[in-house]
């Protein structure tokens, strides 16, 4: 079976995404930003010896150098699931301010970048190795939707350094993949989401499953369906 790498893991999808993983039979590494306080993923921890919490923050350069060197297994599939959703509104909306851009691009566009040059070298001697970015619809020019601009630019970005690492990394055997995991109740998606996070977490799983070189690029749902950018 698969060593898996799930950041962002301590709730919602990633935590969905985890516990699918561990009951499919991989072994999973999952980050945290305070894993001392991730709850339900050290619960996990106890009852089974194929999972791993390890402390991981994306925006942080020394962290991630610190879990560079914490992490020397090979990676097979590297989830990188870690954002933030910062104000919703429209373009007068006050926390849409310098900070909220700053953080939303540093989490979610340079985040599954900075972690990708990370573990290059755990994917370079992974089996099959593949990079999976959690997207979203949002960041799509084709569904523009006037609002929660800081997050769409982020998204959008994210879509796109998944775009381009596809295709600096093809040659070297990694394949690369965007997603957009659903509208999802989750602390982000609120309350009236569509989709449970385990519903999403599940389709999401089977996509990366199906990631190949032949696929590499590929910016789609966790249905399959494919997604305009």
């Amino acid at each position: 079976m698969s060593t898996i790498l799930i950041t962002g893991a301590n709730r919602g999808i990633g935590l969905e995404m985890t516990r699918f993983a561990l009951a499919d039979g991989h072994t999973v590494i999952a980050t945290a930003r305070d894993p001392e306080n991730a709850t339900a993923l050290n619960a996990m921890t106890r009852i089974t010896n194929d999972l791993s919490v390890r402390a991981l923050d994306v925006a942080d350069t020394a962290s991630l150098l610190a879990f560079a060197a914490e992490t020397p297994e090979p990676i097979d599939l590297a989830i990188l699931n870690a954002g933030v959703m910062t104000a919703r509104g429209g373009v007068e909306d006050e926390g849409h301010d310098l900070a909220a851009w700053q953080h939303a691009l540093t989490v979610n566009v340079a985040g599954p970048f900075l972690t990708a040059q990370a573990i290059l070298p755990n994917l370079e001697r992974g089996t099959n190795p593949r990079i999976a970015i959690i997207s979203s619809q949002m960041g799509s020019n084709a569904r523009a939707g006037g609002n929660a601009y800081p997050y769409r630019a982020s998204k959008a970005g994210a879509t796109n350094v998944a775009s381009n690492l596809a295709t600096e990394l093809k040659p070297r055997g990694i394949a690369v993949g965007s997603y957009h995991p659903g509208w999802v109740r989750t602390d982000m998606g609120g309350d009236g989401a569509d989709l449970s996070a385990e519903e999403s977490a599940r389709g999401l799983l089977d996509r990366f499953e199906v990631l190949s070189l032949e696929t590499t690029g590929v910016f789609e749902t966790y249905t399959g369906a494919a997604m305009p950018f």
